[in-house]
């Protein structure tokens, strides 16, 4: 088995990849993550991950690379990590009582071959109605300002939640798991037999 590296430097996705139990090295991938023109947000996203595993090849030339990015949205707009309270403060202000999709890319890399295969899992959120107090308590509390979407579904942001859609819990938090496994598979690695 190719020893597996994950294309990020985020803890979240470190954390759900340890889930798995296969031992893995990480990187944060420099990569640009300017949308193009009319991209649809499940390209985006898929297009990301895959520059994101490609970024690393050079540096790990014999590896199974996974990249993972996520774009989210409310009401069409794409949201971003909001870094601060006050727009996080905005961010929940204007999505709660609403639906917000999340469209998460995750894609494995054999960077000795090249061979390169993809995914794009969606779930969508939908908010309860919350009051600027509950908002401003929240953030206090927990501070996501590194979350796209102002809250961080696996920990006390599950109370701003009336609702997930969709297959995979972890989507939300940035590494679809269900889909990974399935990746794995095609590259030889059954995640129950290692």
């Amino acid at each position: 088995m190719l020893p597996l590296v994950l294309a990020s430097g985020s803890p979240y996705r470190r954390t759900l990849l340890a889930r798995l139990g296969l031992p893995f090295e990480w990187a944060a991938p420099e990569i640009d993550e300017t949308p193009h023109f009319n991209e649809a947000p499940e390209q985006l996203a898929s297009r990301l991950a895959a520059a994101k595993a490609r970024a690393l090849a050079a540096q790990f030339p014999e590896h199974l690379i996974i990249g993972s990015d996520q774009v989210g949205l409310l009401g069409g707009r794409k949201l971003s990590k909001p870094g601060d309270f006050e727009t996080a403060r905005e961010q929940l202000l204007a999505a709660a009582g609403r639906t917000l999709s999340f469209h998460t890319g995750v894609s494995v890399l054999n960077s000795r071959s090249g061979r390169q295969l993809s995914a794009v899992d969606t779930c969508r959120v939908h908010l309860r109605p919350l009051t600027a107090a509950q908002i401003e308590n929240y953030l206090r509390r927990e501070q996501p300002y590194d979350c796209v979407g102002a809250f961080k579904s696996e920990g006390l942001g599950i109370a701003l939640i009336a609702r997930i859609e969709g297959d995979d819990p972890n989507t939300l938090v940035g590494l679809p798991l269900i889909q990974l496994v399935s990746l794995l598979k095609r590259f030889g690695i059954d995640v129950l037999a290692a």
